[in-house]
């Protein structure tokens, strides 16, 4: 069954239908707002349909008398308890208690493959994120993008997407000629020249002592005379792909891997750019235009030359782009717009890209790009990831000095470990501010997620463990627990907690549909306080322990519950990239 609540609402549909053939509803009504979604308040029951109030106004009907005849079809089926019809027309629904187990068996015959879905219906959807430039090592901003990408990606092929995760590694700006510059100081050094202070505008860290060195020792003193034509090309090739084997180890550090890296430089060569511009003219996209001034300048500051520009307002944006540079080259937009093409050109029209919050004034540019190229046919998703702050104790962490000013994401990981930073990376969403404090998260307390998350899998770990004490012989098995009397998981507590766990397939769906990786980590906190608060009342009411001496069938039906527990917080950690532990 996995997500029961679309079980639930192809009942009330059928109801409808059933409504419609006895003449009481009009048929050929269009039913996609119809839901069936968790009531707000729990006391109302397992769920609530807003059936009625979709169908009033087409049928011309008031919203409770369609709700009183709804309610007594849904009536008829065995697996309600109660059937309401509250407010205006709203009808709550209630769950019988024999509802409840079944979804734990289903637990555990799947496995950490409950959850799993076939939403996506294997369409294909491209995600691209960190794509930092290859200039120097990931700072932890870089490294809260690789996380929320990763996981959505992950989130993603859970629920039945066809994914591909890329980097695009922007190689073909200004910004790879400056970081050659700086490697020529650090080779000069390397041949034992003193070059003096790094010059304004070079980058000063350390990570290109070692490129520098690297380079002195492959060429000797090659590049040491001559102009800047004859050396910037080879020593640039040779910085990016130093940069981006850092890069690569970092993410490595991270336990991040992906299926493509695209390069920018190589695209222009290809003359990507050249065709991206010439389909936009085709289509009738470009004129030679005019631009004002960008707000906040003052028009006297503000030089009006003609420009090839892009008629992206017709797409949404809000002021047409330049494609072009006054020097004749083509701007930055235009190397987005022809690489968006070539993703679509290798077959997405779902497009994923997470960028940094720096960003965000350039999402509409290329989104509108996305849609003229297309002929509306792709789809762009941005999401944007505001700035880390990363603290010690509440105290700013001082700038990494091998990096020369910021703080590194290798820093970071080497601290607290790759688990906690994927854990803590989305615990908030990804377009709010995040304080990261390196104390804090690895604290053994109920405030710092990680370990009220991963203590709950510990404790259902040792659990089993200790079942063949009570039980003699092996540990059960998933399968044997799924057979186990389940019908006496009849407490209040532990039919919540199996509320909760069935609600995973429910979670997994709306966060890939909205690409929120976070809500995973939201769920998994609730999941562990929910056992949490079971365990707790186990040690001050010895009815509800997990484990009884003198009564095999309680013991096995709730180590089934314990087990799906632990199964279930495996799955989710999976999806964020973290591994689950066995003990704390």
């Amino acid at each position: 069954m996995s997500n029961f609540f679309k079980s639930l609402r192809d009942d009330v549909l059928k109801a409808i239908e059933d409504l419609a053939g006895g003449g009481f509803l009009p048929a050929g009504f269009d039913l996609s707002a119809i839901s069936v979604d968790p009531p707000r308040d729990a006391a109302h029951g397992d769920a609530a349909t807003n059936a009625a109030l979709v169908l009033a106004g087409p049928a011309g009907k008031k919203p409770r008398a369609i709700a009183d005849a709804l309610a007594g079809r849904l009536r008829t089926d065995p697996r309600f308890a109660t059937v309401d019809v509250a407010g205006p027309g709203f009808i709550n629904l209630r769950l019988a208690s024999t509802f409840w187990p079944a979804r734990l068996a289903e637990i555990l015959r799947a496995g950490t493959a409950y959850g799993d879905s076939t939403l996506g219906e294997g369409r294909r959807v491209n995600v691209e994120y960190v794509s930092a430039n290859p200039t120097g090592p990931m700072h932890v901003g870089h490294g809260r993008g690789a996380v929320m990408g990763d996981a959505l990606a992950s989130l993603l092929v859970k629920a039945g997407f066809d994914v591909t995760r890329e980097y695009y590694v922007n190689d073909a700006g200004a910004q790879v000629d400056v970081l050659a510059r700086s490697l020529r100081l650090r080779y000069l050094e390397a041949l034992g020249e003193t070059p003096g202070p790094i010059p304004e505008g070079l980058y000063p860290g350390e990570y290109l002592v070692e490129a520098g060195a690297a380079l002195a020792m492959r060429d000797g003193a090659k590049w040491k005379d001559g102009g800047e034509a004859a050396w910037l090309p080879e020593l640039r090739e040779f910085a990016i792909a130093r940069m981006m084997d850092l890069i690569r180890d970092d993410l490595a550090a991270l336990g991040i891997a992906f299926d493509r890296f695209s390069s920018e430089r190589a695209l222009v060569a290809d003359g990507a750019v050249d065709r991206a511009v010439a389909l936009l003219e085709r289509k009738g996209l470009l004129y030679i235009g005019v631009l004002d001034p960008p707000k906040g300048m003052k028009p006297d500051d503000w030089e009006e030359r003609p420009q090839l520009l892009f008629r992206s307002t017709a797409f949404g944006d809000d002021v047409d782009r330049p494609l072009r540079k006054s020097d004749g080259s083509w701007t930055y937009f235009a190397g987005d717009v022809a690489y968006h093409l070539d993703k679509v050109r290798r077959g997405f029209l779902d497009l994923i890209d997470v960028w940094g919050a720096d960003h965000g004034g350039y999402v509409k540019r290329v989104q509108a790009a996305v849609s003229a190229l297309t002929d509306r046919a792709a789809h762009l998703d941005v999401k944007l990831c505001q700035l880390v702050k990363v603290l010690d104790g509440g105290q700013p962490v001082r700038m990494s000095k091998r990096a020369g000013n910021f703080v590194t994401l290798r820093d970071v990981i080497d601290a607290v470990g790759k688990d906690v930073v994927r854990f803590i990376m989305l615990t908030r969403r990804g377009d709010q501010s995040l304080d990261f404090d390196l104390r804090k998260v690895t604290e053994q307390s109920r405030e710092n997620p990680v370990f009220y998350v991963q203590y709950a899998h510990a404790r259902a770990s040792s659990v089993l463990r200790l079942a063949p004490d009570v039980l003699g012989g092996e540990a059960p098995k998933p399968g044997e627990l799924a057979d186990a009397p389940l019908g006496h998981l009849d407490a209040a507590q532990e039919l919540e907690l199996i509320r909760v766990l069935a609600t995973w397939p429910r979670v997994v769906e709306q966060a890939a549909e909205s690409h929120e990786p976070h809500r995973i980590a939201y769920y998994l906190q609730d999941l562990a306080a929910a056992f949490h608060g079971l365990w707790n009342q186990g040690k001050d009411n010895a009815s509800l322990r997990f484990l009884v001496a003198d009564d095999r069938a309680l013991t096995m039906a709730r180590l089934a519950l314990v087990e799906a527990v632990r199964i279930v917080i495996a799955s989710g950690l999976a999806v964020m990239g973290v591994t689950p532990v066995e003990e704390m």
